[in-house]
């Protein structure tokens, strides 16, 4: 993981001199906590694509903290706005509950986002995990979406079934929930069609196919992923809002956060929507999809070295990991 984290950290550069540096100034120019210190953090946090609520949340948090702790000096509440962000991006235990039960996963999102190479990256996490594996390639409209996903597959060695371009996307999870179960297959996952312009078209195709998966595979636990693009901030949480308006959505993949200047959209999406990022992909291959770490993400946004990390768990903090 030290290879992703570094990729991570590189990756969230521009979010970093975006934010960071900010904030920096921020410490080094107050010499009383006032409210115009305040004032000036809460507007590079929303600056920072961090967002409204999640700004409020981290804002008064830290105002608890630094009332509870009698701290005079801005310089001394740095560390304590880190772990406020922390706090906001925590995913939860049962996040990942869908990997250890034969599972049904939908992965949506728009075209462009990178939403049929993350079903590939995802393949090949799962299969890594010793899981069986199938992917349905239920986005028949796009042409070469399955001959796409179809490289992806082969590549984390993963069995597909897709259907012509054209055909019932509907049709294509009903013969791949069919096939998981005859395979005895542990997470089946399915690639729809990304389409939000015509969202009546989109919102009937996705009760197609929930209908299907609850009539054939009833006990399955279901997963609803929508896949978002980084670099497209604010865009993204309305996409996941779009989204969220016809699927009932358990998390979310956030892609392309290499050399976005937009980073902070991962604090303000999980916040925003109360909908935990579970996957956060840093680049082309196969291994930079992983599971979403806040610890590892805060740190590396923040660039907070290891030394400091080690302070702080000994530093009263009794519960790291």
């Amino acid at each position: 993981m030290a290879g992703f984290f570094s990729r991570l950290k590189e990756g969230l550069t521009k979010t970093r001199n975006n934010i960071v540096s900010s904030i920096d100034a921020v410490f080094g120019g107050f010499s009383t906590i006032d409210e115009d210190f305040y004032e000036e953090l809460e507007e590079i946090l929303i600056m920072g694509d961090i967002g409204v609520n999640a700004t409020e949340k981290i804002l008064e948090r830290l105002r608890e903290q630094v009332k509870e702790k009698h701290i005079k000096e801005p310089a001394a509440c740095k560390e304590l706005l880190i772990e406020s962000i922390r706090e906001q991006m925590q995913v939860g235990e049962t996040a990942y509950d869908f990997e250890n039960e034969q599972s049904v996963v939908l992965v949506i999102g728009v075209n462009g986002v990178g939403k049929t190479t993350s079903v590939g990256k995802l393949a090949g996490i799962l299969k890594d995990q010793g899981k069986n594996v199938l992917i349905a390639a239920a986005d028949t409209y796009r042409a070469a979406a399955g001959e796409q996903l179809l490289t992806w597959a082969n590549r984390a060695g993963v069995p597909m079934i897709g259907g012509k371009e054209g055909a019932d996307p509907a049709s294509v999870v009903y013969d791949a929930v069919n096939a998981a179960k005859a395979r005895g297959v542990d997470v089946l996952l399915c690639d729809t069609a990304g389409r939000l312009h015509n969202k009546k078209n989109l919102m009937e195709e996705l009760k197609k196919i929930n209908r299907i998966i609850e009539r054939e595979f009833p006990d399955a636990h279901r997963e609803n992923l929508v896949v978002l693009d980084g670099t497209t901030g604010q865009n993204a949480l309305n996409q996941a809002r779009e989204f969220g308006q016809v699927a009932d959505l358990t998390g979310i993949i956030l892609t392309k956060m290499d050399g976005t200047a937009k980073g902070g959209i991962a604090v303000a999406i999980q916040s925003e929507l109360n909908i935990p990022v579970k996957y956060i992909g840093v680049g082309e291959h196969i291994e930079d999809l992983q599971k979403f770490d806040p610890e590892q993400f805060v740190n590396a946004l923040f660039d907070v070295k290891e030394e400091d990390l080690a302070e702080e768990m000994t530093g009263g903090n009794e519960d790291g990991e």
